[in-house]
């Protein structure tokens, strides 16, 4: 059994075009920053080779509130916290989400998404309540 979870979170008012998306760019944030999500290529019973897969099953939840939950789990030392925000969505170059992100508040951040990674316990007591999306 794994002992470390990842699960996204949309939110629940993004369309669908931006909740595909945003899972989608929070997937290969998970892949690229935690090793070992990502097993080895395989083989089919015809040897044609398959790019490895995440080992790791990702539920997709939806919340309301990704503010107050990005928080919360960015206060705990054992969760990673990726974020898609409507800087990144608005962005045509990743220099230009950079630059205006930082000239951003806070306060002022939409989140569209949040991918969190860390132990099943932590990342359970913050999402458990949580819808899937549907």
């Amino acid at each position: 059994m794994l002992t470390n979870k990842m699960v996204v979170i949309i939110a629940t008012d993004a369309p669908i075009g931006v909740a595909l998306n945003t899972a989608a760019l929070l997937g290969v944030g998970l892949g690229h920053h935690h090793d070992g999500t990502v097993g080895p290529r395989t083989m089919d019973g015809a040897a044609t080779p398959h790019t490895g897969m995440c080992a790791y099953p990702i539920p997709i939840l939806r919340a309301d509130d990704l503010s107050t939950l990005r928080a919360q789990a960015a206060a705990r030392d054992d969760i990673t916290v990726h974020d898609m925000h409507q800087v990144a969505q608005q962005a045509s170059t990743y220099n230009q989400m950079s630059t205006t992100l930082a000239g951003t508040k806070p306060d002022d951040i939409q989140y569209l998404g949040l991918a969190l990674y860390g132990p099943r316990q932590s990342i359970d007591s913050l999402t458990g309540a949580l819808p899937l999306y549907r």
